[in-house]
């Protein structure tokens, strides 16, 4: 027969059927079993008499009677005297299982991390920066709400510019401070800024950041190392590489002045000097990071090389390690002829940190909570630092800490050749911690076998299962 189709009103419901196959009887029943089984007939669905649904469709009632009868037979109908044609209670349609997903290997995360560059992000003043950021909220004027000034808020520079000068001994005038979404952001502007002042080169520390240094090469810049030893980083190569003899074109150099990274020593003062001298001898900047400067245990933080010289430093700082990473803040103090340059840069590039968080800040170091916590922190820290010294002794007495008692990272010397085995050890231990051989520059061979422990990243409850796990891998 030729397929054919007709709507016939169940329920108060059209039904659309199509009645396929070599005759109307099947086409029907296969027609009404394919509604039944796809749900379009729910069970208890009472069906029309046989008079009116052959009516609907054209057909003789017996062809009708004889696929319900059949129907009924099969389990898809039940028919009663007085209540009707019904579809089958237990004829619900039968829906696919979904297929289960393939598995897939779990990879699971380290029990314990000692990565460096992370402070304990458990320790995060929820409730102190929520009350800051009511209250910046409540007292932000309109236009604090559109594009902005592409220096930042004002109220964040200000207060900036005070608590510099008080904790770090920063020169900040508010109108050389730029805010920015923390450390790159910072460098990457100074790259392009760099870039187009014609510099050719800026000379970094033979132990540093990859992420740093991709950056100035991005930027078209060279990377020439300068060597490190116990007094820190050697300045007074920097005379070398501008030599005509030399690398030409260093017109930059980017240090960790305060608390070399990953290191951990401290610029000595000579070489402080001169670094100075070599910028005003020179024309050159230098590029500093303080990226932990406010955390030293030993005795008070060294002030910023900035101080020495605001025309010839520039001063890079951040939320990152006092507060969070998360916060994407971060701040650039710029000697004059260079602050409009980077305010075009970051214009052009339209990277801003949230105006609410830069003003929540403000509010925050006003309020003088950014000092409670920052002390509050210092001695978290130094306490785990302790804890990690006195358990080297104890436990692992041939493993010494080198670098300052500063910062949110330890460095522990190893036995030569020794790295790689304890890091896979401590692999297997569930244990995440970083091998100084990480960090070295591309054109430096790697000096000796050490671990950079970030004693500041696991929270309270995981420090002492970090240290405990650690310990069992040393040598």
């Amino acid at each position: 027969m030729t397929d054919s189709w007709a709507n016939t009103s169940i329920a108060g419901v059209d039904l659309h059927l199509e009645l396929r196959g070599s005759g109307l009887r099947s086409g029907l029943m296969d027609a009404l079993r394919d509604a039944i089984r796809t749900g379009r007939l729910a069970p208890g669905t009472r069906l029309p008499s046989s008079r009116s649904l052959a009516a609907d469709l054209g057909i003789a009632r017996n062809t009708v009677a004889d696929a319900y009868a059949e129907l009924v037979a099969e389990g898809w109908l039940t028919a009663r005297q007085g209540s009707g044609t019904r579809v089958a209670r237990r004829a619900e349609p039968r829906r696919a299982a979904p297929a289960a997903p393939r598995a897939r290997p779990v990879r699971r995360g380290p029990a314990y991390s000692l990565m460096p560059g992370t402070p304990d992000l458990a320790a995060f003043p929820r409730a102190q920066w929520l009350t800051a950021a009511r209250r910046a909220l409540t007292a932000a004027p309109h236009e604090a709400f559109g594009y902005g000034d592409p220096r930042g808020r004002i109220e964040l520079r200000t207060v900036l510019a005070d608590y510099l000068a008080r904790a770090r001994g920063v020169y900040a005038d508010p109108g050389r401070i730029v805010v920015c979404s923390g450390f790159v952001h910072g460098l990457s502007l100074l790259g392009k800024v760099l870039a187009a002042r014609r510099v050719r080169a800026v000379a970094t520390e033979s132990y540093g950041l990859d992420e740093h240094r991709r950056l100035l090469t991005a930027a078209g810049l060279r990377i020439p190392a300068l060597a490190l030893d116990a007094r820190g980083t050697r300045t007074e190569d920097l005379a070398g590489l501008s030599a005509p003899a030399g690398a030409r074109g260093v017109g930059a150099v980017l240090l960790t002045p305060a608390h070399q990274f990953p290191t951990g020593v401290a610029l000595h003062p000579d070489r402080r000097a001169a670094a100075v001298d070599w910028a005003r001898g020179t024309g050159g900047l230098i590029l500093e990071d303080d990226y932990d400067g406010e955390f030293r245990y030993d005795r008070q933080p060294v002030g910023a090389l900035q101080g020495l010289d605001p025309e010839r430093v520039v001063y890079l700082g951040t939320a990152s390690k006092s507060l969070a990473p998360g916060l994407r803040l971060g701040w650039l103090v710029l000697p004059g002829e260079l602050a409009g340059e980077v305010v075009a840069a970051k214009g052009e590039v339209g990277w801003a940190s949230s105006a609410l968080d830069q003003l929540t800040l403000a509010e925050f170091i006003a309020s003088g909570a950014y000092d409670r916590h920052v002390r509050s922190s210092r001695l978290r820290y130094r306490r785990r630092r302790d804890q990690l010294v006195r358990a080297l002794a104890d436990r692992a007495p041939g493993i010494s800490v080198s670098g300052i008692a500063a910062g949110l990272h330890a460095v522990l010397e190893l036995p030569p050749g020794s790295e790689r085995s304890v890091i896979e050890a401590a692999a297997w231990q569930g244990l995440a911690v970083e091998g100084l051989s990480r960090f070295v520059h591309p054109s430096t061979s790697p000096g000796r076998d050490a671990l950079v422990v970030g004693y500041a990243t696991p929270p309270d409850s995981a420090w002492t299962g970090a240290l405990d796990a650690l310990c069992r891998v040393l040598p």
